[in-house]
């Protein structure tokens, strides 16, 4: 009688529920959207990007319709995706609350600039990447911008082996409906091997 009432209480445990359909993405990476507006670097905390092509390499960055870093974009053609380590939440953060409308955030950050020459990248990030806009998606709430990389930027100190190294980036996560910081777990294996051995049974 009790190994039925546990085995019931636990298929009741593992069951499927419906979360709805604005479910968030589990761990998003938090970035700093940097572009040109009137001439000023401006910067925002953005964590909806991801890689959209190989071949030319490409980001794309989904940003709120009336957002200032937007309009900077459209008005340069180019923009910066840069990584704050976790020592940089605050910041971060600062970045995310104020709009640029009503904060000069110029001044937060030590200023960089690469080839495209109008895209603002920040010293103190891990890694920063310059992008030429490539296309714009227009939806219903958010524009997505399509930028093709035209170059990376990132120091020594941040390598392993010769390759970026995401424990010395120590990038900062987010995630939402909760809204909060954290930062990479334990290491858990090595991608594109440990599936190997389940064709091998």
């Amino acid at each position: 009688m009790l190994i039925g009432n546990s085995n019931r209480q636990v298929t009741e445990l593992m069951k499927k529920i419906d979360v709805g359909r604005n479910v968030p993405i589990y761990p998003m990476p938090v970035t700093l959207i940097g572009s040109n507006v009137g001439g000023r670097p401006n910067f925002m905390a953005a964590a909806w990007i991801t890689r959209a092509n190989s071949t030319p390499p490409m980001l794309a960055v989904s940003l709120n319709k009336p957002r200032l870093t937007a309009e900077g974009i459209r008005e340069n053609g180019t923009f910066s995706v840069n990584f704050p380590g976790t020592k940089m939440v605050r910041e971060t953060d600062y970045c995310g609350l104020f709009s640029g409308r009503d904060a000069d955030k110029s001044g937060v950050f030590e200023v960089f600039y690469g080839k495209l020459e109008t895209a603002p990248m920040i010293e103190d990030c891990p890694l920063s990447i310059e992008c030429e806009m490539s296309e714009v998606l227009s939806l219903p709430t958010n524009d997505l911008f399509i930028g093709e990389i035209a170059a990376a930027y990132s120091e020594e100190r941040y390598f392993t082996e010769g390759r970026l190294d995401v424990r010395k980036i120590d990038p900062l996560l987010l995630t939402m409906p909760d809204n909060s910081y954290w930062a990479v777990g334990e290491y858990v294996g090595p991608a594109w091997s440990l599936g190997q051995e389940l064709k091998e049974q």
